[in-house]
């Protein structure tokens, strides 16, 4: 089962959660618009959902609600940036405009951060660039929860990628995906509503396949995009190894089986060779390729000939990246957002220990 809440109504409580662990104001609501913009766009495992995990990160010291966020070392069109152990829901959009503020001097802007936590969907900070006529491009590293293809050990994150292009009549093409099968969070959502999950997202602590949602809670792993070697798991092995080494090899964070984990309850591994999760992000410029409007102008002619691509039978259309989420924002921020029976008991805790009205 499920209950409708209204943007509005979820805005509130996050933002005064936020605050509540001592967040300031700017800091509360950029959060809050991150978090949410995840359930606006029907990417339900990492809005509200998440807020209690923030929070204990929070009340065991690994997220510093008021970071003095930082660039650590730049060149004109690089940086790295430290997010002082921050919440990535501020961290990553701070680094993201700082790639942004050098594509507009230099053509392009790359910035690697470590020292972050867990920073929402990829896409938020990729769309970020569209506003200046730029291709923004989000990655981050993530909890070791996934086997590199012929392992049973976890050795890599969900580590997503996302990368916005902007359009001119038409919507602006937005990719935002895991390098797994699917997503974490889809997995926990399947665990809330007690369902197996598809063939393909998972493995047993033996590295045979399973249906199980609550596989990973007895040693097995999530699997690369493509579940296995014959249907290609060893790309999706790659592209998320080199997510982990762009964000967090290359920013000094901790990588690989070391990336420290969302639940606050698991330990954090020794030996780290960094610190914190580690971003990525870049910012280039359309017209230090080709004038701006012109791109633009072949953008729309190569989004609307995909949509006039022929879909095979019994589908409608052929859809561009980006539509599904884009369209589900505008439904939800009308009609409400849907959440599940445990994820509104486990906010309604949440407002009780805090005392905060839900």
């Amino acid at each position: 089962m499920s209950e409708i809440f209204s943007y509005e109504r979820l805005y509130n409580f996050a933002y005064n959660v936020f605050c509540n662990i001592g967040c300031n104001p700017g800091d509360a609501k950029l959060a809050t618009s991150v978090l949410l913009s995840a359930d606006l766009r029907g990417v339900d495992s990492h809005g509200v959902a998440r807020l209690t995990g923030y929070v204990r990160l929070w009340e065991v010291g690994r997220v510093n609600a008021a970071p003095a966020i930082k660039v650590s070392y730049e060149t004109p069109s690089t940086a790295v940036v430290d997010g002082d152990a921050g919440l990535g829901l501020v961290v990553a959009p701070f680094a993201m405009k700082v790639a942004i503020g050098k594509a507009r001097i230099a053509g392009t802007g790359w910035v690697s951060v470590k020292n972050s936590n867990h920073y929402g969907i990829a896409g938020y900070h990729a769309m970020l660039a569209l506003e200046d006529d730029m291709i923004g491009i989000s990655m981050t590293n993530a909890s070791a929860l996934v086997a590199p293809t012929f392992s049973i050990e976890r050795m890599l994150g969900t580590n997503p990628i996302a990368v916005a292009i902007p359009a001119g009549d038409q919507p602006p093409f937005v990719a935002d995906f895991a390098t797994t099968t699917a997503a974490n969070g889809k997995l926990e959502i399947l665990q809330r509503k007690q369902e197996p999950a598809p063939f393909g997202w998972v493995q047993n602590k033996d590295g045979q396949p399973s249906t199980d949602a609550n596989e990973l809670k007895s040693g097995g792993a999530l699997l690369p995009l493509g579940g296995d070697r014959e249907h290609g798991s060893h790309k999706g092995y790659a592209l998320g190894s080199i997510v982990d080494i762009f964000s967090a090899v290359l920013s000094g964070a901790s990588y690989g089986p070391w990336a420290p984990p969302f639940p606050a309850y698991v330990p954090m591994p020794e030996n780290m060779p960094g610190v914190g999760l580690g971003h990525f992000f870049g910012a280039m410029r359309v017209d230090a390729f080709r004038p701006a409007s012109e791109f633009k102008a072949h953008m729309d002619n190569w989004i609307n000939r995909f949509r006039a691509a022929t879909p095979v039978p019994g589908e409608e259309k052929v859809l561009i990246p980006g539509d599904i989420e884009r369209e589900m924002e505008v439904f939800r921020m009308a009609g409400g957002i849907p959440l599940v029976d445990p994820v509104v008991q486990d906010l309604q805790q949440l407002a009780q220990k805090l005392s905060i009205i839900f």
